[in-house]
């Protein structure tokens, strides 16, 4: 029995609402949910308090070693209502209208959408987890333009979920972006010359540029390992001729992007060579 099944049946045991273990946890109600329903797992340090709320054990909760359990949640990456509610804080004290009314929007697009599996791990991470993890590595970077978080967050909804970027509710700059990202029908050309074409439009527009590096970037570390060999060596050989070129386009034309562009860059790099020295040694 999972985590999330378990909180459930000793929750219901107790009679409790998952609004009133929302409160007593110091979550939402929506977080309980996504426990309950093996959506997301309980940040580790709430699982004493959690399985002191239910009187219970975190042995009993758990029933595996912490270390496997502490395995799944670096899966995981990061909390998707914590960088949710950090990203909406954000927007709404820098009055960042695109990227709330982006946030929001994209949940929706992405809500029964979830990321490939990895390949040491059965959890299921919800899409969303992406451009919300792209938005919060953005602002590290001291990324904080308006549209460009708008679009960090909207990069795939066209193309994973139906819509097209002409009717998207966002300003032209961001659906112009979008529409760059948006891989559609070859008509005809061959698959390296559609990318090649792809690229080289990508190229001639700033926020499309850094967003495809940030997309990349977050891409080669975290879902990399999920694919097999064969298109792992294809996604490296992409990436080093045609996504990172597209930092040296930034960094001459856009000198205020160099730091962002030396911590992506240093990033990728290590990234790559790691998984071409694991897939030489194989």
């Amino acid at each position: 029995m999972s985590i999330g099944r378990r909180i459930a049946e000793r929750r219901r045991e107790l009679h409790l609402t998952q609004d009133e273990l929302a409160d007593a946890v110091g979550v939402s109600a929506q977080a309980v949910s996504r426990w309950e329903n093996d959506w997301n797992l309980p940040d580790l340090d709430k699982i004493s308090q959690i399985a002191e709320i239910l009187k219970t054990s975190a042995g009993s909760l758990i029933e595996k070693s912490k270390n496997e359990y502490a395995w799944e949640i670096r899966d995981q990456m990061f909390s998707e209502e914590h960088m949710f509610t950090r990203l909406k804080t954000i927007a709404e004290i820098k009055n960042l209208r695109e990227t709330y009314r982006a946030l929001y929007y994209a949940r929706e697009c992405h809500k029964i959408q979830t990321r490939n599996k990895q390949k040491y791990s059965d959890v299921v991470i919800p899409y969303i987890v992406h451009p919300l993890m792209m938005a919060c590595h953005a602002l590290s970077m001291r990324i904080e333009e308006d549209e460009t978080l708008a679009v960090i967050l909207l990069h795939d909804v066209c193309e994973d979920c139906g819509v097209r970027p002409e009717e998207l509710p966002f300003s032209e700059p961001v659906k112009e972006a979008i529409a760059l990202l948006t891989k559609g029908d070859r008509k005809g050309l061959s698959k390296e010359e559609y990318t090649r074409n792809y690229y080289e439009a990508i190229a001639g527009n700033r926020i499309a540029s850094l967003v495809k590096l940030i997309d990349r970037c977050n891409n080669v570390s975290t879902m990399a390992m999920s694919f097999g060999d064969e298109r792992l060596s294809r996604y490296i050989e992409e990436t080093e001729n045609y996504v990172m070129p597209l930092m040296f386009v930034l960094k001459r034309n856009y000198p205020e992007y160099n730091s962002a562009i030396f911590l992506i860059k240093y990033q990728m790099l290590s990234v790559l060579e790691s998984l071409k020295a694991m897939l030489l040694g194989k």
